[in-house]
């Protein structure tokens, strides 16, 4: 019996230790020139963005399950350096920002993870997701070879790799992470950088791999990425990217599947016929990894979204912002997927062979010795094909691809649609909001928390980006002497700002108001002003509007009045008031006071009735509700309201402005052929964003509060509660 037990232990220890073994090779994460080898076997991917902090955790299982039910095999996101770091060395992994959290439901779902650190993200994120302390660091300079930026750099991108080690995430862990990025499409920006652009990188590319995360690192749009770094594509079409060595896969990090909503803007579409075009065509050039940027974009709750970008992220995705199927592009995408995966075992066996079929059609063909695929394109962007493949013809409508698993049958072509679309619709829940308001105070130079500088001051600096707003006070003084240059005629106020948006308050009125664009986020305010004999109050309030998330040395970037300031048409000449003594203060005396908590909006009295504020500038407004029952997707239908921001329950929805694009460049979207995000708007004459994301987590049943800050006039009445459904 002893030697027999000895003879089972033995026989056990050896089957454990193979076992661990074939683990340890099997996770295992490499590539050849076809593809990610990942268990031993090569890999075609399908992939889709879905970024954390744009959801709530309460909705992450939901649009991870759908993006798997949508044959995805990857979810991809960045790592939003701002949000985990908001000052220095002061971490934050909660909420919505439980990055752990996250990975590990993807994990769960049986899906891969692409972790794109940067940590220099874009994304239409403020400050392209650096964190606004970075830019006040002494002697930096952001992306390129200078010693400040890379010390911080590295140290936030060793944060999160070491963060994932220990919870035993990347994929040589048994972890779900089979991709890490660094940097992001830095190509051009080191074009302009120069040698220091170079250098930085090279260091950057050395850095990461010295982090050993066991899987490859990628950059995109890096043309000289050095090996074993595999540099990507990102943009509408691909099928044309090389990658720069002949060793490496071809892979696709952003197909974009729309374009981001810019206030003042109309709103992108994306054809699905096009984007399904563009993957096969991806796919039969070689491309073994494409991802969907974005697959589900969200929103820009807080104040996250960059300059000018709207609250809503919703960029056309297969699964529209507040998480629903976008038909028919998510079931056609799900359906090119699923032919995708049946062509799998030959288009990781050999690589294609490539016959014309007429001016603007070819095959290409994936035969091996025991499968093969087929790929039939059209490529003309105006006529219907017949072509003839294997002894069978095959119709092909135009800027379209077929696809044969088998060679013989056609099972999916990218333009032909057979699911039937689904039109959305806001229904108004009930009842309706009763209202009060609270006036904010215009500040005076004796207010608490003001402080006085010669001259203009950039409005960052000041802020740190903690608020939007900004005040700049000054007075101006009339002597009984000082006569306007044409009797009766009032004096000409020239401001000039480096943006966002300018208020200009004479003697605690409203003179106007001006505003930049994300084109431009540069503006004047040049108006006529009423003066009169003695002290004028002269009270500036700028606004910005998100931190620019794209361009060179935005470590410069500025904000807020910056001048010149000028006062022309009094009788001594035009009057330069930019080096004038001003009075500044931060933010709102609502911000200060939290009236958009519960308890803050319980220190100040309310007024309600007739006496309630409506269509006046520097209104705040607060209404408690009840959650509707269903399990439908709330919005604020805010289409009555100017410009502002939104809470509900101390959570900030986001920034709200109709801001009403113009009627010109919208028509009907053609798809067949090169496609751009300026080709297919939507919406124009309407405005930019109506309705606003309330994730239900975010309430309770009963008693919600919600408070809206109001800076220019708007009708709160009109405000209502809404459910998305399908009609």
């Amino acid at each position: 019996m002893g030697l027999h037990f000895r003879v089972i232990a033995w026989i056990f220890l050896a089957v454990l230790c193979f076992s661990s073994l074939i683990y340890s090779i099997e996770a295992v994460v490499t590539y050849d020139h076809k593809a990610l080898i990942i268990n031993g076997q090569r890999r075609i991917l399908l992939s889709g963005s879905i970024h954390y902090p744009r959801s709530t955790p309460e909705m992450w299982p939901d649009l991870i399950h759908k993006a798997k039910e949508g044959g995805l095999d990857v979810i991809q996101t960045y790592v939003f350096w701002s949000g985990h770091e908001p000052s220095p060395g002061n971490y934050y992994f909660e909420d919505r920002y439980d990055l752990v959290k996250f990975t590990k439901l993807v994990h769960r779902a049986g899906l891969y993870l692409d972790l794109r650190i940067g940590p220099y993200v874009c994304a239409e994120w403020n400050f392209g997701g650096f964190p606004v302390w970075l830019k006040y660091v002494p002697g930096i300079v952001f992306r390129t070879d200078n010693e400040p930026f890379k010390i911080a750099m590295q140290k936030f991108t060793k944060k999160i790799v070491d963060m994932m080690k220990e919870e035993k995430l990347f994929q040589t862990q048994g972890g779900p992470i089979i991709l890490s990025q660094i940097e992001n499409e830095y190509g051009p920006v080191q074009w302009e950088m120069g040698a220091a652009g170079k250098a930085y990188s090279k260091w950057t590319a050395e850095m990461a791999l010295g982090l050993s995360t066991g899987v490859p690192w990628i950059m995109c749009k890096q043309e000289d990425a050095p090996y074993p770094i595999i540099d990507t594509c990102n943009g509408f079409y691909c099928e044309g990217f090389k990658p720069n060595s002949v060793n490496k896969p071809k892979l696709w990090t952003e197909n974009w599947t729309g374009w981001f909503t810019e206030f003042g803007g109309a709103i992108p579409n994306r054809p699905v016929e096009d984007i399904a075009f563009s993957v096969a065509r991806f796919i039969h050039n070689g491309g073994s990894f494409m991802n969907y940027y974005m697959y589900y974009g969200g929103t820009n709750f807080d104040r996250t979204a960059g300059v000018f970008i709207a609250t809503s992220y919703d960029y056309d995705a297969p699964l529209d912002e507040y998480g629903l199927p976008r038909e028919p592009k998510y079931s056609h995408l799900k359906e090119l997927h699923k032919v995708i995966k049946m062509c799998e075992p030959a288009l990781v066996s050999v690589d294609p062979t490539i016959t014309s079929l007429g001016d603007n059609q070819e095959a290409h063909v994936f035969k091996s010795k025991t499968s093969c695929a087929a790929f039939l394109s059209n490529y003309d962007t105006s006529h219907p094909a017949r072509v003839i493949f294997g002894g069978f013809p095959y119709d092909l409508p135009p800027w379209s691809i077929s696809i044969l698993p088998d060679c013989k049958t056609e099972y999916h072509n990218t333009a032909k649609i057979r699911v039937p679309s689904r039109l959305m619709k806001m229904v108004p829940t009930s009842p309706r909001f009763s209202w009060k308001s609270y006036n904010e105070a215009i500040p005076s130079s004796n207010d608490v928390g003001t402080f006085v500088k010669d001259g203009l001051v950039e409005q960052i600096s000041m802020t740190r980006d903690k608020t939007d707003y900004f005040w700049y006070l000054t007075d101006i003084t009339i002597s009984p002497n000082e006569k306007f240059v044409k009797t009766g005629d009032d004096p000409l106020l020239t401001i000039c700002s480096a943006g966002h948006a300018l208020h200009v308050f004479v003697n605690g009125q409203l003179s106007g108001t001006s505003y930049g664009a994300l084109s431009n986020s540069k503006l004047t305010f040049s108006q006529k002003i009423k003066l009169h004999v003695g002290i004028n109050k002269l009270a500036l309030l700028s606004t910005a509007v998100g931190l620019p998330n794209a361009g060179v040395h935005c470590e410069t970037w500025n904000t807020g009045v910056l001048g010149p300031a000028t006062l022309n048409g009094v009788n001594s000449g035009t009057w330069d008031m930019s080096k004038w003594k001003w009075s500044y203060k931060i933010g709102t005396r609502g911000e200060a006071m939290s009236l958009h908590t519960t308890t803050g909006s319980s220190s100040v009295e309310w007024i309600e009735g007739s006496f309630m504020a409506k269509k006046q500038p520097l209104a705040w407004y607060k209404s408690y509700f009840d959650t509707p029952v269903g399990n439908e997707p709330l919005a604020l239908d805010m289409n009555t309201m100017g410009k502002g921001q939104i809470w509900v329950n101390g959570h900030n929805i986001g920034r709200h402005w109709p801001a009403y694009m113009a009627r010109g460049n919208c028509g009907r979207c053609n798809y067949a052929g090169i496609y751009n995000e300026k080709k297919c708007l939507s919406h124009c004459g309407e405005p930019s964003q109506r309705w606003y994301h309330v994730p239900r987590s975010w309430l309770k049943p009963f008693g919600n509060l919600l408070v809206i800050f109001e800076e220019w006039g708007g009708d709160p009445s009109g405000i209502s509660l809404v459910k998305r459904t399908a009609k």
